[in-house]
């Protein structure tokens, strides 16, 4: 009898069946059913809703066995128009120990090597600083520790970020929430 009640309160919802990154397309192949029990404080797509997630954009990243929630997708680009997407390779006293999370805004900061003086010429000045978002933060490397950050900024400041990021003399520094 309780299976009974049971099976009759069941919801069929999107699941999500391979990994898919951010900013990835979502596609039918992706997504699965399942039916569940469905608490009404989860927010999950429901599976009558399955065509409307398919080919938008994954806003993080999804994991095999778990249920797809409206926010876990999007329509917009992950970069946007007059961006640029810089991957910056850090090593562990480069970055916070704080996780990083997609949308998170966060400063590049040049700090220039000892004795070399920042671009105004003298070594009292501020160092010069970049703003961006994180895209993606990749798992520590094992070994090596270096983590690789995706992070969108002004198409204005990626090549220079780039270059920072080339001479090893970079530092990531997270941003307060709401503000800068």
């Amino acid at each position: 009898m309780v299976l009974v009640l049971q099976a009759g309160h069941r919801t069929q919802v999107v699941t999500v069946t391979r990994d898919v990154q951010v900013g990835e397309v979502v596609t039918e192949a992706d997504l699965g059913r399942a039916s569940v029990a469905l608490d009404p404080v989860v927010k999950a797509v429901t599976a009558d809703r399955l065509d409307s997630v398919v080919g938008k954009r994954a806003a993080v990243e999804l994991r095999p066995g778990s249920l797809l929630a409206p926010s876990q997708v999007t329509s917009r680009q992950v970069i946007k128009p007059n961006e640029q997407l810089v991957p910056v390779g850090l090593k562990p006293e480069q970055v916070p120990a704080t996780a990083l999370v997609p949308g998170q805004k966060v400063r590049l900061v040049h700090v220039p090597a000892q004795g070399e003086d920042t671009a105004t010429g003298t070594k009292e000045q501020t160092p010069e600083s970049v703003p961006a978002r994180v895209v993606k933060a990749g798992a520590a490397a094992p070994g090596t520790g270096v983590v690789v950050v995706d992070v969108a900024t002004a198409a204005s400041d990626g090549p220079r970020l780039a270059a920072w990021v080339s001479s090893g003399n970079v530092r990531l520094v997270l941003d307060a929430p709401g503000g800068s």
